[in-house]
């Protein structure tokens, strides 16, 4: 009988989104005094540099994992504290062109030790710096007996320079030593947090011995080809009969969209509210959300079945929508063409969407992963938030969609403007859907004012006036256009302005509260104007 190859217990590799709830699993095992890492920053880190994110794996367990970056050397090599390098822990400031690898995490099984899953991280590490002819790797090492002994040395450098000469004992900085790094100096503040360390770290380096240290490598990003094809649908309202031909109509414009081989395609805000057409009679607010709400099951099933059938990715705008809480909120569908369905609430409701319709805000905001890389969604009033779209942007995402309903030319130009300027800030593609027209019988669509467009940053390699493509106003219609998402990291290593590297994370980041909880209604004032549920 031939011998059969054995299935490798242990497996060193790039670390993968599926592996997101196993590392944030095993850094809350390993880091029970500090802050746990959310599923947004881990999502960050391999987003932001996948090449630069391993886990080891033993017996089909996550039992180690590192995350490093590129990174100029006078950042890497300067004073920094961890969470300024790293951007608030998502990585966020790799740079392409860095000459320095960064590592920021690595993060080891007390349980799997003795299977030298930390020297094996260090090594793939070291692979990746000579594979793409970097200067070297640095990172701040903790010191984790510095407290316990700290009366026996003047501070953090006294107590480095006994371990180095042997007099005291630090298992990780002898580690850190036999593995070829050395120190150049205490990174002090480092991590807070780290009251073992008292806060500092040892500034570590390797050199790397296959490059020329008299000629500094200086490189490039390429003005490579990243293509996607974008359609965002100005939908007219109109009266339908039933559900079938609202779906109908929705099917048109996605199945044009797909004949012209796009990748995504966005609709509206609040869409289906033409579903409220066929009543007989104009309902009520509370009416008109239970109404709406019944039809959840109905609008998911048929937009993951248009997103297969027509092989496109699915921006379903948004529907009020009754979660497991009991809450109304309004979520955007993202039905993709592999099947997958995902779902992002309106964090921010706006005062009309609490008053008349009681909806309540969402949780939290993530990208999500398609094939066109990872994407994120702010419905209309999210847009006027800008540390929304700097996490998602953090996260990884280079295309936000924005599926918007206003009524007013200044509703409408408050979503136009804001989305303008977060394609600025976070150098990325924003994406703007909108509603037209009336519905006689349905009190929340009365009047509509939109023109959608596919806004870009303002620099070189877009189009003048930051603006890919747009409708004409108020008019039903599919734009479509091209971005080349590599513009896009071109522009944020070498364009005239950078806006993401250029963040001051010395003086300011953002912190996202992940043990947050929903705070008492307050008396809400009745908004001036009609009940429309929108209004950007």
């Amino acid at each position: 009988m031939p011998n059969q190859k054995a299935k490798a217990r242990l497996n060193v590799r790039e670390a993968r989104l599926a592996d997101i709830p196993g590392i944030v699993d095993l850094a809350a095992r390993a880091y029970k005094d500090f802050v746990p890492y959310s599923t947004g920053e881990i999502r960050g880190q391999i987003n932001n540099f996948p090449r630069g994110c391993f886990v080891a794996v033993l017996d089909d367990k996550i039992v180690g994992y590192c995350a490093s970056m590129r990174l100029s050397e006078r950042i890497a090599l300067g004073h920094h504290t961890w969470r300024e390098i790293t951007g608030g822990g998502y990585g966020a400031r790799h740079d392409p062109t860095g000459d320095w690898l960064y590592g920021y995490e690595m993060v080891v099984d007390s349980k799997a030790r003795g299977t030298r899953i930390g020297r094996r991280l260090y090594e793939e590490r070291r692979k990746l710096a000579e594979e793409l002819e970097l200067s070297g790797i640095a990172f701040g090492g903790r010191i984790p007996r510095y407290r316990r002994n700290r009366k026996k040395v003047s501070g953090p450098q006294d107590y480095l320079d006994k371990v180095v000469s042997g007099e005291i004992h630090d298992p990780v900085i002898r580690f850190q030593l036999a593995n070829g790094f050395e120190p150049i100096g205490i990174l002090k503040a480092y991590l807070r947090e780290d009251s073992a360390s008292m806060g500092h770290a040892v500034h570590m380096v390797w050199r790397n011995p296959y490059v020329n240290r008299d000629e500094p490598k200086k490189f490039r990003l390429p003005r490579g080809v990243e293509s996607v094809r974008i359609a965002t649908c100005q939908l007219q309202a109109r009266a339908v009969k039933d559900f079938d031909e609202f779906i109908d109509n929705i099917r048109y414009f996605t199945e044009v969209a797909s004949d012209y081989e796009a990748d995504f395609v966005l609709f509206p805000e609040l869409f289906t509210l033409m579903l409220l057409s066929p009543e007989e009679k104009e309902l009520s607010a509370k009416e008109a959300i239970e109404k709406l709400s019944e039809y959840t099951p109905r609008i998911r099933e048929a937009l993951t079945d248009m997103a297969m059938r027509y092989n496109i990715n699915i921006i379903g705008g948004s529907h009020p929508t009754r979660t497991a809480d009991g809450d109304i909120q309004n979520v955007a569908f993202v039905c993709l063409r592999d099947g997958a369905v995902h779902e992002q609430e309106k964090i921010h409701p706006t005062p009309n969407e609490r008053y008349w319709w009681n909806i309540k805000g969402g949780d939290s905001i993530d990208t999500i992963p398609t094939d066109c890389g990872p994407i994120g969604v702010l419905i209309c009033y999210d847009s006027e938030f800008p540390e929304l779209a700097r996490r998602l942007v953090d996260e990884g995402a280079r295309i936000i969609f924005v599926p918007f309903c206003t009524d007013s030319r200044q509703g409408y130009l408050r979503v136009r403007y804001c989305a303008q300027a977060r394609a600025i800030e976070n150098q990325c593609f924003v994406v703007l859907s909108g509603n037209v027209g009336n519905l006689p019988n349905v009190h929340n669509m009365d009047i509509q004012y939109a023109q959608s467009c596919i806004l870009t940053p303002c620099d070189f390699p877009f189009a003048r006036d930051g603006i890919a493509a747009e409708a004409t106003e108020n008019v039903e219609t599919l734009t479509i256009s091209d971005v080349n998402l590599a513009d896009l990291s071109w522009a944020r290593a070498e364009g005239t302005v950078r806006n993401l590297a250029d963040r001051r994370f010395d003086l300011y980041d953002i912190k996202w509260d992940t043990q947050h909880s929903h705070p008492p209604d307050k008396p809400r004032a009745e908004p001036i104007g009609t009940g429309k549920p929108g209004g950007g």
